[in-house]
């Protein structure tokens, strides 16, 4: 099988995911690391090259990949995960929507253009979790007790592009990490970023049949396959306080292995092109292609056959799973 993994700047020497790279090579696939973020890509060459039997994203938020991915989805390539279903979750404005509308348990959410807007938020709804609607990996998450803290966050706030505030659930200071693996399921504790004095260590806990519903809730209505959520356990049971695609997926056993083996299955099923009913009534239609128009570019393709390539082969030696 010829995948093609799209691998930011940020994640040019991550285990994750360039030791599934590595799996796949290893078990005989053909897969090439495309670099969108110090590549110069002529995109009619991107269109015309080889061909792939899926697409890999592995982004940071608001990265030039996934512009990447939505190029292969439109052409009606198999994409992992789902173009569509990752803006959903890439802009945290949208996925609260979503999340709502499906009836999935979220704090109550207000969207702000600028920091300053939030202060119509009523006085009795604090304390507030404020953070970027592009936010990622923790970054600019700030617990705010009054109004007073809010206008002095203001400074801070204002570089970050559009805001989102949640009411605060809560909750004993640790997150539950639940990892999404084709339907399988693995959780772990992490400290909260709300709570850094909090000593927690990250271990694997035992996953409740409520998060589990949960988490197969979560999957239909964004038409996820691989992805992670952050969930609290407040005082009405499991909240849903961030849900990103492709993971690190630590602590899950045989991580690497068990990522590569349900990145193969997808490609094999056509998966990711469209995965769930709820995504395609949520978002809008790609136009799809007949043909299987080939993505592979001599100018952004960088082969990963053994000792061929000096990035992957840069990593760190194992990804700690």
């Amino acid at each position: 099988m010829a995948l093609a993994f799209l691998v930011e700047e940020h994640y040019r020497l991550d285990g994750m995911p360039l030791d599934v790279v590595r799996q796949l090579d290893a078990w005989g696939h053909h897969v090439d690391v495309v670099r969108p973020g110090s590549s110069l890509i002529e995109l009619s060459d991107l269109i015309r090259a080889g061909s792939h039997d899926a697409w890999v994203l592995k982004t940071v938020s608001g990265g030039p990949g996934l512009s990447m991915l939505d190029a292969a989805a439109a052409l009606g390539l198999t994409t992992i995960n789902d173009a569509r279903a990752i803006r959903s979750v890439r802009d945290k404005a949208v996925a609260a929507v979503i999340a709502r509308a499906h009836g999935l348990p979220m704090p109550v959410t207000w969207f702000a253009a600028v920091p300053e807007l939030l202060a119509s938020i009523p006085a009795d709804a604090y304390p507030l979790v404020v953070k970027p609607a592009g936010g990622s990996s923790g970054r600019a998450v700030h617990l705010v007790s009054t109004s007073e803290d809010l206008v002095r966050l203001g400074g801070e706030l204002a570089g970050e592009g559009p805001l989102l505030a949640q009411v605060y659930v809560p909750n004993s200071g640790k997150d539950i990490k639940v990892y999404a693996i084709s339907g399988e399921f693995h959780a772990t504790v992490r400290r909260s970023p709300l709570h850094p004095g909090h000593a927690v260590r990250e271990t694997r806990v035992p996953l409740s049949s409520a998060v589990a519903a949960l988490m197969h809730r979560i999957g239909e209505a964004f038409g996820l396959d691989l992805f992670g959520v952050d969930v609290i356990e407040g005082p009405d049971g499991p909240m849903v306080v961030d849900i990103n695609d492709f993971p690190s997926f630590r602590c899950v056993p045989d991580g690497v292995a068990r990522v590569a083996r349900a990145v193969l299955d997808l490609a094999a099923g056509g998966r990711g092109v469209g995965t769930g009913a709820a995504v395609a009534a949520s978002l809008a239609a790609v136009p799809s292609v007949a043909a299987r128009t080939s993505l592979r570019s001599r100018a952004v393709v960088t082969p990963t056959r053994a000792g061929t390539n000096a990035t992957v082969d840069a990593a760190p030696p194992a990804y700690v799973g």
